[in-house]
């Protein structure tokens, strides 16, 4: 309801009644909040995105033309999926596969027509979600590291790392960048009293994520971090903004730097985190490690049209692809292979070029923006391919952009229609 007004002045919002509007939007926080609850299946996040889902068509939802290529290039990447696939059906977790690729599909789409009206309220609702949902799965996590649960070692804890409310800490770590740069934002360009809370929100999150010991997670958050401030810097309006986001880094990568010292003071963290940290990984190395798997994984593909089918590449080799690029040339062919990198591409390329176009909703799309690219780079030595909040960004990325097409036409006609 707060945002009735402001979403007034430019015609974004749903064609609503109020109350339907207020629904929706505390369904998107919902959405937001649920997805970090995933330790059990179906998870929360499965059961609230297709109650949201239902609501926003039979309340109204819009599918603009501009989404017609990210459809597009979706059903073909699971359409070479489920082609590759055919011969696997017998296998329940390849059937269970297919279908979980279909329905993060159909989420990107959801999430693209959701974010592209009444954005900037809608956004909000999202990050208010997605800060919420972070602060329980990292209270959980540092609470399990710590052995303050009673019986949680199991549960809140895998191999002597934090998980929380995840199956896996790397996942645990990815999820929390997100919700983590939003907190950020707020530390260095909020009022006093929000930035303080926020200050706590991202040092427990941070926290959370150096206590999952995941490598792509240290290194996304750093990297994303240093990638969205310098985007604030280069977007800012005023000299006084650009200098309190650099003064307030800088005071933020001391304290995380302080926080990384008291850690280390304890054996069993130092010890840990030695070895996580280390380069030389048994798994990374050799012909048949992360990135010798690359290789030969790459020269299977070529000689592979229709690929070896989802669930298959570990039948060949030790381990996983580890390579969400890869992974879709082994488990789709080359129709998967061509599509996946293509739609993630440009996306970031589509990206890019609306990082300086003044929105009302463009602190949070730096946040999402950056978040998304790290997520890219990871995937590089990861599979991403199925983590939900690479999909849920990739849908608000196309939904940001899709609405800030509209933007740019009605601000160029108002103006015209004020002169008449």
């Amino acid at each position: 309801m707060a945002y009735a007004a402001t979403a007034g002045g430019v015609k974004l919002a749903a064609p609503a009644a109020p109350g339907v509007l207020a629904i929706q939007r505390a369904l998107v926080w919902l959405v937001g909040a649920s997805g970090a609850i995933v330790f059990i299946e179906p998870s929360p996040y499965e059961i609230v995105t297709l109650l949201a889902a239902v609501t926003f068509f039979a309340t109204g939802l819009r599918l603009r033309l501009v989404l017609m290529p990210l459809i597009l290039m979706l059903v073909l990447l699971n359409v070479g999926y489920t082609i590759s696939a055919v011969p696997l059906f017998e296998q329940s977790e390849v059937a269970s596969w297919i279908a979980t690729s279909w329905y993060m599909a159909v989420t990107v789409v959801f999430f693209a027509m959701v974010t592209s009206e009444d954005t900037a309220a809608r956004l909000d609702m999202l990050r208010r979600g997605l800060v919420v949902g972070a602060m329980v799965a990292s209270l959980s996590a540092v609470a399990g590291y710590f052995h303050l649960v009673p019986g949680g070692d199991d549960l809140l804890t895998l191999y002597g790392r934090a998980r929380g409310t995840f199956k896996d800490p790397n996942v645990l770590g990815a999820f929390l960048i997100l919700p983590a740069l939003f907190a950020l934002q707020s530390v260095v360009s909020d009022k006093l009293a929000k930035a303080f809370r926020n200050v706590i929100a991202f040092g427990i999150m941070s926290l959370a994520i150096l206590l999952a010991f995941s490598r792509a997670a240290w290194g996304g958050l750093v990297l994303t971090s240093a990638f969205m401030l310098a985007l604030m810097v280069l977007t800012s309006r005023t000299n006084a903004q650009r200098s309190r986001i650099v003064v307030m880094a800088i005071v933020a990568a001391v304290l995380g730097l302080a926080l990384i010292a008291v850690l280390l003071s304890f054996d069993s963290t130092a010890e840990m985190f030695k070895q996580r940290a280390s380069f030389d990984q048994s798994y990374d190395e050799g012909r048949f490690g992360r990135f010798g798997r690359h290789i030969l994984g790459a020269e299977m593909a070529l000689d592979l049209p229709f690929g070896i089918g989802p669930l298959q590449f570990h039948r060949y080799f030790p381990e996983d692809t580890h390579n969400s690029y890869l992974n879709a040339f082994m488990s789709g062919g080359w129709l998967s292979g061509v599509c996946y990198p293509a739609l993630v591409f440009t996306t970031v390329i589509m990206g890019f070029r609306h990082i300086f176009v003044r929105v009302p909703w463009q602190r949070a799309y730096l946040a999402i923006f950056s978040a998304f690219v790290g997520t890219v780079g990871e995937s590089f030595v990861i599979d991403t391919d199925h983590w939900r909040h690479f999909w849920m960004m990739l849908g608000a990325m196309w939904g940001m952009i899709a609405a800030a097409q509209v933007y740019k036409i009605e601000d160029i006609t108002v103006p015209m229609e004020s002169e008449r």
